[in-house]
Formats: C-alpha cells, structure tokens, sequence
C-alpha cells in the first residue's frame, strides 16, 4: 500500500507501520512517532519532523531533502542512500545510525550527535558541523570540503579537535585547519603575516596565534589527521 499524507500528522503515533515510498513532502509531522517504521524511498522533502521520535525507522533511499529534523530521534536508524541535502539537523541524535553515502551536502548538523555513526562515503561538502559530536564516527571516504568544523568533537582519524583555549575552537582533517569560522588549507596558516592574523577579527587572534602557532604546527605534524578515501 501506498500512502500519501498531506497537511498535517503533528503527534501522531506511527509506530511500526510499512511507510516505504510514501509521499510525505512538506507534511507537518512535528513530534510525531515513527520508531522502527520503514520509511525506504519515502519523500520528506520539505516537511517538518521537529523533535519526532525516529528510533530505528528505516529512510534508506528517502528524500529529505530541506526537511526540518531539528532535535529528533535518529538513534541507529538507516539513512543508507538518503536525500538530506540542505536539511535542518540541529541537535539530532545519530548516534550509532548508517548514513553510508547519503547526501549532506549545505546541512545543519549543528551540536548533533554522530557518536558511532556511519558516514563512510557521505558527502558533507559544506555542511556545518559546529558543536558536533563525531567520536567513534565512521568517515572513510566521506567529503569534508567547505564543511564548517568549529567546536566539532573529532573522531580522532579523518577530523582531529584541539583545546587550547575557551575563544577558540580548532578541528583539523588531512588538509584544512579551521580556527573558529577561519577555514584554510593547512599549509596556508604557516605562511600567513601578523596583519592577515590581525584582520580576522576575532578577539586577540594575533596574541592567541604568537602564543600558539608552534605548538599546533607541531601537533599537526606529530599527529596528522588520515583522510582515508
């Protein structure tokens, strides 16, 4: 059976049931209930599941394209394959779920939580990542351009975090160093004078740089990030 809901299903307890290649675009499905639900090549795109309980669900293949997850349940679900290019992440909990090659591209991953997660080949290119948790995250093969790292809690391997200091946050991958919202290739900070430091308008950023540019090169150095693909 095909379904199609349209308007809204806020709250509604959907628990279980065979949702597979339902349209569901643009739905109002705040805090509704989806645990262990089959979502395969189900269409979200655009709808709004704000703070919804998705335990389990299976969205492998879905399309979520610019939907709005904020705050929702993900915990060991399967995104395998999924659409959720520009999609509104904030605060999810993915712990333990397998986003194997699905599409996050431009996403809000803000302060989500990726503990354990599988994000081999997933395409994060300009996702932001601030405040994101990726301990014992998977990301082999996964695409980090222009993805904003500030105050991310690394996996150790492909994107590496270091505490120096509470006005900055620094996370690194085999190629970029990011300091706060400053993004640049790695080789790139060593050369940078006083007055590029200067102009990055951060507090004290030339103080913080004089005091700690050998120490982080070093770190670097002695414990580059591997960026398996």
């Amino acid at each position: 059976m095909k379904y199609e809901i349209r308007g809204e299903a806020a709250g509604v307890n959907l628990g279980g049931v065979d949702l597979d290649g339902a349209y569901l675009e643009g739905v109002n499905l705040d805090g509704v209930s989806l645990k262990g639900a089959s979502l395969a090549g189900v269409s979200l795109k655009g709808a709004s599941l704000a703070r919804a309980n998705l335990y389990g669900v299976n969205l492998e293949g879905a399309d979520i394209e610019e939907a709005n997850l904020e705050g929702v349940s993900l915990v060991r679900a399967n995104l395998d394959d999924a659409n959720l290019k520009g999609a509104n992440l904030e605060g999810v909990n993915f712990e333990g779920a397998s986003l194997v090659r699905a599409n996050l591209e431009g996403a809000n991953l803000k302060r989500a939580n990726l503990d354990g997660a599988n994000l081999e080949e997933a395409d994060l290119e300009g996702a932001n990542l601030d405040g994101s948790r990726l301990v014992r995250a998977s990301l082999k093969g996964a695409n980090l351009d222009g993805a904003v790292l500030a105050g991310c809690l690394g996996n150790g391997r492909e994107i590496k975090s270091l505490f120096l200091s509470d006005a900055y946050s620094m996370a690194y991958t085999a190629s970029i160093l990011q300091i706060n919202y400053e993004n640049h290739p790695i080789n790139d900070w060593w050369g940078f004078g006083d007055d590029r430091i200067d102009k990055m308008n951060a507090y004290s950023a030339l103080r913080f740089w004089r005091k700690y540019k050998n120490f982080i090169k070093s770190a670097i150095e002695l414990s580059p990030a591997i960026n398996r693909k």
